[in-house]
């Protein structure tokens, strides 16, 4: 089929969208909260829209609850921030361009409505700044100082092949600080960018995440990140498999739950496949929480093996049934009692036996 070209012919004003949040966060999320962040966006855009729950409530016939709801999924996706006031209601929402960014970026976050008193960042974001070093603004000097390295020239061009378009200053900046800064050599930041880019993600703010977290696990190496790529490939597989999830790639939030059961909970492919799969048998759908609160509650009762979740289960089939049993058995003895809370009647048959025969004798003898 051939392509399509799309023309415009009129003036009316536009609200730009994020390619970023079409090509890593859309196709992931519910259609209802997708129309919502797109109504947020028009807001931001137009100075004679205002915001409020109620009235988006009413404007696409939710309630609330729905509008929080999608309020709260898009802050948990790491796109907006939402700001409380002390009667813990809704005050201010800030659009998050790239939460995963260094804490001295001050143009991270852009407001929709600013509240007068600002809460501190959410734990989630909070921890994830503390833990990346910090990144330095290279300037034009160490720029060009950079570039006159071979290794140098030869990652930024091969950078540019895998991206399919100029290299941005901002661009430059983050690769010159994951060698610099992180300490990765070319030969890695090259196979970093090959290993992203056949995932289907070709943010360099999903670059960086990956690159951070490759640091933390101290990987240092081209044949270290394919060992690890290769661990986590074949876990990522099953729980997409698991869940039924095809036609897309995981987001960054669903990876960092994949991440969390491996690295937090310390689950193996066999039990995250397990949650995975329980999860669709229960409520028909993919769902990270909910397979999230299946190994979190298993991490409590500390079942490790797929034997001790089977024993687990069948543990728990017997206390219902016995807990079914007992009330059965309640109901039997309760119908029994009524049954016999009737007044019992008793009878001399020797007695009946004399009364009848009087009563026919005294019967022949009348006339």
């Amino acid at each position: 089929m051939e392509d399509i070209t799309l023309y415009k012919d009129n003036g009316n004003s536009t609200t730009a969208i994020p390619n970023r949040f079409i090509d890593e966060y859309m196709t992931a999320a519910n259609g209802e909260f997708v129309k919502i962040y797109l109504y947020l966006l028009r807001c931001m855009n137009s100075p004679d829209c205002s915001f409020s729950v109620s009235r988006t409530a009413d404007k696409f016939n939710h309630t609330e609850k729905d509008i929080q709801r999608a309020l709260r999924y898009w802050e948990k996706m790491r796109l907006l921030r939402l700001e409380y006031d002390e009667g813990k209601s809704i005050s201010g929402i800030y659009f998050l361009d790239s939460p995963d960014g260094p804490e001295d970026e001050k143009d991270d976050t852009v407001p929709l409505k600013k509240a007068e008193n600002s809460p501190a960042d959410s734990p989630a974001l909070k921890g994830h700044r503390e833990a990346a070093p910090k990144k330095p603004v290279y300037t034009a000097d160490d720029m060009k100082a950079f570039r006159q390295k071979e290794e140098v020239q030869e990652m930024l061009f091969v950078a540019e092949r895998y991206l399919g378009r100029p290299l941005t200053p901002t661009d430059t900046q983050s690769l010159l600080y994951w060698y610099d800064g992180l300490g990765f050599s070319s030969d890695l930041i090259v196979y970093l960018l090959e290993y992203c880019i056949a995932g289907g993600h070709r943010s360099l703010h999903y670059m960086e995440k990956v690159a951070l977290n490759w640091k933390d696990s101290e990987i240092t190496t081209v044949a270290q990140a394919k060992r690890t790529a290769n661990t986590y490939n074949k876990l990522r597989n099953a729980v997409m498999k698991s869940l039924g999830i095809q036609g897309r790639s995981l987001i960054p939030a669903e990876t960092a739950y994949i991440e969390k059961w491996n690295k937090e909970f310390g689950f193996g492919q066999d039990m995250i496949a397990e949650a995975c799969s329980r999860t669709i048998l229960a409520i028909h759908q993919p769902n990270f929480e909910y397979a999230d609160r299946i190994l979190a509650n298993w991490r409590k009762q500390n079942i490790r093996t797929l034997a001790a979740a089977m024993k687990a289960d069948k543990e728990f089939q017997a206390s219902k049934a016995g807990e079914k049993g007992g009330k059965a058995a309640i109901v039997r003895t309760a119908a029994a009692n009524r049954f016999n809370s009737f007044p019992q009647r008793t009878y001399n048959l020797d007695q009946l036996e004399v009364e009848l025969l009087n009563s026919a004798q005294q019967a022949s003898a009348t006339p």
